[in-house]
């Protein structure tokens, strides 16, 4: 290890992009209900209309970990976070639903390249640092989701231009994500990166055994970010159409949540050194399952903030965690398992707002919301898939 290694610099510089990327698309969510209203959306519509995200950060399954292995984690990251930038600009100048689809479109492509590669360099941070991090690395994008949240539900109280909101949020974030890089470099990222052709070409064939370990880790790893869809996609519609607040109260209900998610993320480290990451988020499912039966049993404002609350402490560790156990799997190229597993966590991501929509349509969206229960309880069930990776990381 070099001499001028700064591990503490290292990692401030890494939970800095994480907090950028975290902020980056949090601060529209709040601001669902008067877009959907401006555009005379459906519950369906509107479920379709934000599914162009997850659905286009499918097609950039083959991207990250080439890139990642040609240019390094950091540099990708850092590219990608501009392009997506660029994206949420424009989704604040769309004059018409498709254009704030391709706009949504365009952000999901690049945050499926840029969570991969801020995951890892994590992981080469963690493993340089000498100890867990990695959740304590995914508390800072919760941070960073809970304050871009909280601006905009501050912009969405005070009627604040969208397109001047969503501008102004992308040049401080593009700066932040600069800074952040410089901090979080670590010996041998400046080094060129000489490629043969099969190390620029994704994997077309896995060691034996290994989709018997990703798999799981995808399913988990759906379980997990379903309860940050509902969070950003639909915590505010519940409380605007379902417990009748006002559209600033409304995008409170998300930054509850995610505050509640960085608060379990940042105990989720020593937890899970203590406990074991299976235990962690057992509890964690249990939690979930709660929270959901007091979001659809009791709509009235103060039991379902206790609810969103008890759904993000209890979702903390469940996407980390398993992000982690894929970036050691091995006998997989560098980038590889995180790639594959953020890749089709993403499939899987796609149909959950298009579901709650059209099932909240023909039924409610109270009943659609159910969801959260069974979610938890899928995650009590395969937090065991957690266990090979865990063992062989001690």
């Amino acid at each position: 290890m070099s001499a001028s290694f700064h591990p503490v610099r290292a990692r401030a510089g890494i939970s800095l992009f994480f907090f950028t990327n975290g902020a980056m698309m949090a601060g529209i969510l709040p601001r669902y209900p008067e877009i959907k209203a401006a555009f005379e959306l459906s519950n369906t519509a509107f479920g379709f209309m934000v599914a162009a995200g997850p659905l286009a950060s499918v097609a950039a399954s083959s991207l990250p970990a080439p890139l990642i292995r040609r240019f390094g984690a950091q540099r990708v990251a850092l590219a990608w976070t501009c392009a997506m930038a660029a994206a949420m600009v424009l989704a604040g100048f769309a004059p018409h639903v498709g254009v704030f689809a391709l706009a949504l479109g365009l952000a999901g492509f690049s945050d499926a390249i840029v969570d991969a590669g801020q995951n890892v360099h994590g992981v080469r941070v963690e493993d340089a640092y000498g100890k867990t991090i990695i959740n304590s690395l995914h508390a800072l994008w919760s941070l960073g989701a809970t304050t871009g949240g909280l601006v905009g539900a501050w912009a969405a109280s005070r009627q604040i231009p969208l397109p001047v909101h969503l501008t102004g949020v992308a040049i401080v974030l593009i700066a932040l994500a600069a800074l952040a890089t410089a901090l979080g470099r670590l010996p041998g990222d400046q080094r060129p990166v000489v490629a043969t052709e099969s190390e620029i070409t994704p994997p077309t064939k896995l060691p034996p055994g290994a989709w018997g370990m990703i798999l799981p880790l995808v399913v988990l790893c759906i379980a997990g970010v379903a309860v940050e869809d509902v969070a950003a996609n639909w915590g505010a519609l519940y409380l605007v159409q379902v417990v009748g607040a006002t559209a600033a109260f409304g995008g409170i209900g998300y930054t509850v949540m995610i505050g509640a998610q960085f608060i379990g993320r940042l105990l989720g480290d020593p937890a899970t050194d203590r406990w074991g990451s299976v235990a962690v988020i057992r509890m964690g499912g249990a939690m979930i399952a709660v929270g959901g039966v007091l979001v659809i049993a009791f709509p009235v404002a103060p039991v379902v903030m206790v609810g969103y609350a008890l759904c993000g402490y209890g979702c903390a560790t469940v996407v980390p965690t398993a992000y982690a156990a894929a970036g050691r799997l091995p006998g997989l190229p560098v980038g590889a398992g995180i790639t594959y597993v953020s890749w089709l966590m993403r499939v899987g991501f796609v149909a959950t707002s298009p579901v709650i929509g059209s099932l909240s349509d023909l039924t409610s969206l109270r009943v659609s919301l159910g969801l959260l229960a069974v979610v938890g309880v899928a995650i009590v069930y395969l937090a065991r898939v957690v266990r090979p990776a865990e063992q062989a990381s001690v």
